[in-house]
Parts: structure tokens; C-alpha cells; sequence
């Protein structure tokens, strides 16, 4: 199934960033739907990939342009090429957002409680299926500091008690860094949250690959 607005440049990062990052456990995962990412049994483990901003066509494809620098080019040289050479954004450069048309992308982000709000919603009402482990990866445009993200699983976590269907980790990816937290009720407190830094040279890998991904998918 092709993937609408160009989400699985996003997902694919999210993929390679948790393989290259936490290991094995990651390793295989499928680009699908309703989650996102899926072991390929469809049942060990789904997680829902998600950015805090609105998924118009419009505004990914202003996103994607303005974040790898293309330009138009008469030396030959491939759109691949000069993305990878001159792009900003996600996982590039210095980790700085710039350009005009990005800033707009990003300033139209939703709240991230909101967009917590709206995801553990769905997941309770059983329309990411029913899965033995289920993640959620946040793409957040700001830097994190640990008090944020303890403020921000703390949430999810109250938010979801309840319910039947529940994520076991959160994902929270913002460039420099990817915050994991275990969700599960009954861990010891300094267990919850671990803080992976990535390296320039991962950022460019990662980014890299999804790129390669998004160019290879059917149009």
C-alpha cells in the first residue's frame, strides 16, 4: 500500500533510528498502517509514528523541499546527491530549522498534548489493532530538556491507566537526541526514561536512509 504525503520518509527514519539506537528488538519492522511500524507477524509489536503538525499534502511537500536544499540543477548532479550535500531540517546540519516555508511547516504544529491526547485516544478505541507490545514515536520540532519529558510520559501515562489498550513506550525523537519511556506500571522510577544521544554522522545516516526509501516507494 503506498503511504499518502510523503509520511514514510518519517516513518522509515523513525524505523532506522530505533534499529541503529536500541538494537535487535527493532529490527524488521514494516511500514503498514494503523501502527505505522509493524513486526512482521503483525502482533509482537506496533508503533504509531506521528509529528505535531498538520499532515496537508501542501505543507509535507514544502517541508521536504525546504529541508533538503534542492535547487535546480544543470552539472548532472542527483536530486540525492544535493540533498544530502546542502540539506537542513530533520537529522541535518547543525539541527537548526531553516528557511521560510520550514518554519511555517513547523509553527503549524499542534500541541503535543493534543496530539497525545488524540493518539491515546485512538489506541484505546482498539484502531491501531491489538499488539503485545505498542509504542508511540513523536517527532517534536523543539529541543527536550529530562524534566519536559518526564512531564510528558507522566501524562501519557495518567491518560491511559484506564484503558485496556495502553502503550508500553514512548518515543520522543527532537534531532539530538531520542528519549525512550517505559510506560509500564510497577518499574522503579530512575528505570523509566533512558536518553540516547545521536551523532552527526547518525543523523546523516538516518536521514539518508529514509530518504532512499522515500524515493524507492511506488508512486
Amino acid at each position: 500500500m503506498v503511504r499518502k504525503y510523503g509520511t514514510d520518509f518519517f516513518e522509515e527514519y523513525a524505523a532506522v533510528s530505533l534499529r541503529a539506537l536500541l538494537g535487535p528488538a527493532y529490527d524488521g519492522l514494516e511500514n503498514r498502517d494503523r501502527p505505522d511500524l509493524q513486526s512482521p507477524d503483525a502482533r509482537t509489536l506496533g508503533i504509531e509514528v506521528t509529528r505535531a503538525m498538520e499532515s496537508s499534502k501542501k505543507a509535507a511537500d514544502a517541508f521536504l523541499k525546504e529541508m533538503s536544499g534542492i535547487v535546480p540543477r544543470t552539472d548532472g548532479q542527483s536530486d540525492l546527491e544535493q540533498m544530502l550535500r546542502t540539506g537542513y531540517g530533520y537529522g541535518l546540519g547543525d539541527g537548526q530549522y531553516i528557511g521560510e516555508k520550514e518554519r511555517e511547516y513547523w509553527a503549524m504544529a499542534l500541541p503535543l498534548q493534543r496530539i497525545i491526547d488524540s493518539k491515546v485516544s485512538k489506541a484505546a478505541r482498539g484502531l491501531y489493532g491489538h499488539f503485545d507490545h505498542l509504542g508511540l514515536y513523536i517527532f517534536c520540532k523543539d529541543p527536550l530538556n529530562d524534566a519536559q519529558v518526564v512531564k510528558t510520559y507522566r501524562y501519557v501515562m495518567a491518560l491511559q491507566r484506564y484503558n485496556d489498550i495502553r502503550y508500553e513506550r514512548l518515543f520522543l525523537s527532537e534531532i539530538c537526541n531520542l528519549y525512550v519511556c517505559n510506560l509500564s506500571e510497577g518499574i522503579p522510577r530512575f528505570t523509566r526514561m533512558l536518553r540516547y544521544p545521536i551523532t552527526p554522522q547518525q543523523r546523516h545516516d538516518f536521514y539518508a536512509a529514509a530518504l532512499r526509501f522515500q524515493l524507492q516507494s511506488p508512486s
